[in-house]
């Protein structure tokens, strides 16, 4: 093995002008590098990024222009475009429902800003119940799905069919489609390429997908072979199923069984623990639309003719909670869960709980975190003792003491199960949830879609969820924290530095 000594020994054996080349090349890469890689990036990315670059010349350019841009390709940036644009001038005339005033000022606000930034308007009369049973979340929209009597839109990140010996889960959703399918129903469905591609029995679902006659696309596909190249890590996170437009599930839970059919899963008893929302009421119709976008975006298909939209009965309807879809993602030009949620954070009066396996805060937030909590905001966040991702956990851990000096109490839900759940309430009067973490990723590279309520009922129902995982987590202390060996402060340090590209 040859030591960096080799290198220069090998480097000085060459001709004068040839060494005083390879040096002057380097330091004109890294001089131009210093005003290329800042553009239109965070400091924190663009130090990370050149950090990398320093360390590891060759590797770490290579590496930047295959993943140093986080925007969709300009075909799809432009069908985004055009949806969010035709959907701002479709719903220009509505107004913001009337129960506003029953809610705090800021949600008006927020809603103006989503609105601004997605065209998604707030709407009224909506109902939500949440699942946190896995097994019965998904025979309850396998239950759905059988009653679907016009088409079914199902988009999820990870999609896999059910392994022997774990039967029940996934392949009763499946199921249900096939039938659906076979009855006329028309079946449409996305699953993100990469992370799906990643799960064991990857080709079988193919082959069985294939002979459904269900009509199925990859989502960010990843096949330059085939023309269809983009950055590999920019996902589409989302999990939705939307049924006749009537029916709508979205919230963390992946279609897969709970083991996430990894046998180490099975061998310690690891489960994910999630929660999903079905919603009914004209919401339905944004987060169809959602889909339709990712369709669209994948297929080049408008779905305008095909989507139920909203009814006038229920246009009128003003009983039930008023919601908001926030879809967000590296086809918009701005973060839009990051905005809406530090814009939350900023405005809470007595209480913000925070639920998110995976929460590694840019500066913004993690200002807003802490603000709450040194003007006397009870803020508590709720996360995995041990995350199933080694960099994003020892990454989120090196927050850990900022965040304890400032006040939040921090509650670890135990192993070997994940806490999967993505949550926030703030002061009993809204709640947030969708497939967006509070890391980096949900805000900058994956596709994700989050929803805002206020409504005092379903706000009671998510914090009850809340107090079960609380219920089962152990809280860390400063004190206790202080105490960990100086190693794993390292460790989670460095991991830190690369938290901006995770």
């Amino acid at each position: 093995m040859l030591s960096p000594f080799d290198d220069l020994t090998a480097l000085a054996a060459l001709p004068t002008w040839v060494t005083v080349l390879i040096w002057t090349i380097d330091i004109i890469i890294r001089l131009a590098l210093l005003g290329i890689v800042p553009g239109n990036r965070r400091p924190s990315v663009a130090m990370a990024w050149l950090l990398v670059i320093f360390i590891m010349p060759l590797p770490g350019l290579l590496l930047f222009l295959l993943l140093g841009t986080a925007r969709l390709g300009g075909q799809r940036r432009a069908r985004q475009d055009a949806v969010t644009d035709e959907l701002t001038r479709a719903t220009r005339h509505l107004e913001l429902p009337h129960q506003l005033g029953e809610a705090p000022e800021y949600v008006e606000a927020s809603a103006n800003l989503t609105r601004a930034l997605t065209g998604f308007p707030m709407l009224d009369g909506n109902r939500f119940e949440m699942i946190t049973d896995y097994r019965e979340c998904l025979a309850r929209m396998a239950a759905d799905i059988d009653q679907a009597a016009d088409y079914v839109h199902v988009m999820f990140y990870i999609m896999a069919v059910d392994p022997e010996g774990r039967k029940g889960y996934a392949d009763v959703v499946i199921e249900a489609m096939e039938r659906a399918q076979q009855r006329g129903v028309k079946v449409r469905l996305l699953f993100d390429h990469i992370a799906s591609l990643r799960v064991k029995g990857y080709r079988k679902m193919l082959r069985r997908l294939r002979g459904s006659g269900i009509e199925f696309h990859l989502a960010m596909p990843f096949q330059p072979w085939r023309g269809k190249y983009q950055r590999p890590d920019l996902r589409n996170h989302r999990k939705m199923l939307i049924v006749d437009g009537e029916v709508a599930y979205t919230g963390s839970l992946n279609l897969i069984e709970p083991g996430y059919k990894r046998p180490s899963s099975w061998n310690m008893g690891r489960e994910w623990v999630d929660v999903m929302a079905r919603v009914t009421g004209p919401t339905v119709a944004s987060l169809d639309l959602v889909f339709a976008t990712d369709w669209y975006s994948e297929t080049g298909e408008h779905l305008d003719e095909v989507l139920r939209g909203v009814t006038d009965e229920e246009f009128y309807d003003h009983e039930g909670a008023i919601a908001q879809v926030i879809p967000s993602g590296p086809g918009f030009a701005t973060e839009n869960n990051l905005r809406a949620f530090n814009h939350l954070f900023y405005n809470a009066e007595q209480s913000l709980t925070v639920v998110s396996p995976y929460l590694v805060p840019d500066d913004s937030m993690l200002y807003a975190l802490t603000g709450a909590a040194q003007r006397g905001i009870d803020v508590e966040l709720i996360v995995c003792r041990k995350a199933d991702q080694f960099m994003v956990h020892h990454a989120q851990q090196s927050y850990y003491r900022q965040l304890l000096r400032a006040g939040i109490r921090i509650f670890r839900y135990p192993d070997p199960d994940v806490l999967h759940s993505k949550l926030f309430t703030i002061d009993d009067e809204v709640a947030m949830i969708g497939s967006s973490n509070m890391d980096m990723r949900s805000f900058s590279l994956n596709m994700e879609v989050s929803v805002l309520v206020a409504d005092e009922d379903v706000v009671r129902d998510v914090n009850e969820i809340i107090r079960s995982y609380r219920d089962q987590c152990e809280e860390l202390t400063l004190e206790e924290w202080l105490k960990r060996p100086r190693h794993k402060r390292w460790l989670d340090n460095v991991f830190r530095l690369t938290s901006a590209l995770q």
